[in-house]
């Protein structure tokens, strides 16, 4: 028997509208979870302009509602967080340990524009009779979704559906962009530019891997209140008309004896710094680019003197099934800080508040609940 659900999907035309959608019985190897909170970030703002009518959500976590035939590693009941980059383990990348860069399923570098072709199913979601897509394989602005088991990951724990939804993107991108990408170490230095909600989990990666001085940089100082909480040591509150944040790097300078920080992390989405983390590193000093700027920038490469590394990593190098696990037990032990991150929650009829919320930078992290 069909599902209807109520969901919020993009028109296509920059505008979103919430209606009901059919979801069919899953094929072999799908499941349909019933969400329970999905959070919302930029990436779902910009989906309204991908130019073609889709289920909205890509953060997510939920109860299993039905498995098909083939599942065996879930079974109705069982609580999941949602992954949006499924790995197939059989491709180049993924025996490579790139789980997060899949050649197959990746519908960021396979599909690209959130869809992977021959993922998802695409049939088994209908509006208007119509088969629709789903954001990133896996719709979770929706009562219900219809994903691949390979999306899920089995969630054991108590946590509030609300913080286990945010795990599956900006906690992951942050986190993993300090622990695994630029391996932050013990009694080191770390300057973070931007602290939205990925900033923010860059900062808690960083104040888990044991860095001493984290020097957060941000032109809110409320934004700057809420890092100093989740674990920065330093703040520094930049000016608007400091291009590059020039004048911000020299005050990292003179807080790290003069040379710079071991590690920088660029968060703000802003292309005109997409180079300033290079400014703020010592000498072979780690730049980490963390928001996907994806537009032309002019670097001067004065900047990369000496041996400076600039990486611009993809989902803190997920690896799923590994490193879900991890953040859910650093929350149980008090380490990981999600509750706190949640600003607000959201009916889905209100969502489009909570849009307007996110853009205005009122929240840390917004989330739909149903």
């Amino acid at each position: 028997m069909s599902i209807q659900s109520k969901s919020a999907i993009a028109t296509g035309d920059g505008t979103f509208i919430i209606d009901t959608v059919t979801i069919a019985q899953p094929k072999a190897d799908e499941v349909i979870v019933k969400i329970k909170a999905a959070g919302l970030c930029h990436t779902d703002h910009d989906s309204l302009n991908w130019g073609k009518p889709i289920v909205l959500g890509h953060e997510g976590a939920g109860i299993v509602e039905q498995v098909g035939s083939e599942v065996t590693d879930y079974k109705s009941g069982d609580k999941v967080i949602l992954n949006w980059a499924t790995p197939c383990m059989k491709c180049f990348q993924c025996q490579e340990g790139n789980q997060h860069i899949c050649e197959n399923n990746s519908p960021v570098t396979a599909g690209g524009n959130g869809y992977t072709p021959g993922h998802a199913h695409l049939e088994g979601t209908l509006w208007n009779n119509k088969p629709i897509e789903r954001s990133f394989n896996i719709g979770t602005l929706a009562e219900y979704a219809l994903v691949k088991a390979s999306a899920c990951v089995k969630l054991d724990s108590d946590m509030p559906m609300p913080s286990a939804s945010i795990i599956s993107c900006g906690v992951m991108t942050g986190y993993g962009s300090a622990v695994n990408t630029a391996k932050v170490t013990a009694g080191s230095s770390a300057v973070i530019l931007g602290t939205g909600g990925v900033g923010l989990n860059v900062i808690q990666g960083a104040r888990i891997s044991g860095a001493s001085k984290i020097i957060a940089i941000d032109i809110n100082p409320e934004r700057l209140k809420m890092a100093k909480q989740f674990g920065a040591t330093h703040t520094i509150l930049a000016d608007k008309n400091d291009i590059g944040l020039m004048q911000a790097s020299k005050h990292v300078k003179e807080m790290t004896d003069g040379r710079g920080a071991d590690f920088a992390f660029e968060c703000t989405a802003i292309p005109a710094l997409g180079a300033a983390p290079l400014a703020m590193v010592r000498n072979a000093g780690i730049a980490v680019q963390v928001s996907g700027i994806e537009e032309k920038i002019t670097i001067d490469m004065n900047l990369f003197e000496w041996d400076k590394i600039y990486i611009n990593p993809l989902y803190g190098k997920c690896r799923p099934q590994i490193d879900f696990p991890k953040l859910v037990s650093l929350y149980d032990k008090g380490d990981l800080m999600l509750d706190e991150m949640i600003t607000r929650t959201y009916p889905l009829e209100n969502l489009q508040q909570a849009f307007e919320d996110m853009l205005a930078g009122r929240n840390a992290k917004g989330v739909i609940t149903f």
